[in-house]
């Protein structure tokens, strides 16, 4: 039967192959941003171009995390550092909530001073509308390496770029009623960029911390039918689970014949763990031995 993900170390190096191709897609997106909001003084662009920054600032902190969580299990950390990963993606939120409070207050500041002039060319417009297409290219990239490669980090990081897509639809907007001289949208058009990346911190806290905390991965009653399908299991209980979906790990006490030898439990066992694995897709499986 194929092994159910790539082994550790190929696993690492294509999550990092992956990162270090949306860093650079990343820094093209926010250097046209950048250049085009300052030269043109849209709070709409510039606010594309500060989440363009959280977005390259999230793969160099990826890179770092994945190298970390990808060691081997040590003495100080028996269960491996895969949590560092799901850590890694919960500090996204500090970079969005830093984002999102920067945006709003220069929003605010010229909704308050009133009419500015939005100078955007037809050609800056153009390069606006490519990065709209590079953002749906790195989220559908991402996307799909993260399932494949069963990393936590990249599907959390691909949502917030699809977010992305909708908030460079937003900010085109706001730039071509900028145009028409409606100036008031460009920062209405900030300010609701700002809303979204809210929704994206949201989102990943409510992906990463029960992770963190240790919340229950998988269902005690599917554990529960699994292990007792196995030739030789009376009962199973005393189950517990763990862990993001990458490196989920479980624990479960099987009840067997009181006249069963040590080798046939124990083989019993090996059963439970191996089916347990298979079929849950667990990382790693402990199982208990009771006489029935």
């Amino acid at each position: 039967m194929p092994p159910l993900e790539p082994p550790a170390p190929d696993r690492t190096a294509r999550v990092r192959r992956v990162l270090v191709a949306i860093l650079v897609a990343n820094l093209a997106v926010l250097g046209a941003r950048l250049l085009i909001g300052i030269v043109a003084g849209s709070m709409a662009i510039l606010g594309g171009a500060l989440d363009a920054a959280v977005d390259a600032l999230n793969n160099i902190l990826a890179l770092a995390v994945v190298r970390l969580a990808s060691k081997e299990p040590d003495e100080d950390h028996p269960y491996g550092h895969g949590k560092f990963e799901t850590l890694g993606a919960l500090a996204i939120v500090g970079f969005l909530s830093i984002t999102c409070f920067e945006l709003v207050r220069g929003s605010v500041n010229q909704l308050l001073a009133g009419p500015r002039p939005v100078a955007v060319t037809d050609l800056q417009l153009a390069v606006l509308a490519g990065t709209l297409g590079a953002n749906g290219l790195v989220a559908w990239t991402e996307r799909r390496a993260g399932a494949a490669l069963g990393s936590e980090l990249l599907l959390v990081d691909a949502a917030h770029t699809r977010a992305d897509v909708f908030i460079t639809v937003g900010v085109l907007g706001g730039v071509l009623f900028a145009r028409q001289g409606v100036w008031w949208v460009d920062p209405a058009v900030a300010i609701a960029v700002a809303v979204a990346i809210v929704r994206i911190a949201y989102r990943i806290v409510v992906r990463t911390v029960p992770v963190l905390v240790d919340q229950q991965a998988v269902p005690t009653s599917s554990i529960q039918e699994t292990a007792r399908a196995v030739a030789g299991v009376k009962g199973a209980y005393g189950i517990r689970s763990r862990g993001p979906t990458d490196m989920r790990y479980a624990e479960v006490t099987i009840a067997v014949d009181r006249n069963a030898n040590v080798e046939t439990a124990h083989v019993i066992a090996d059963q439970v763990e191996e089916r347990l694995k298979r079929d849950l897709q667990l990382h790693e499986v402990t199982v208990h031995i009771e006489p029935c």
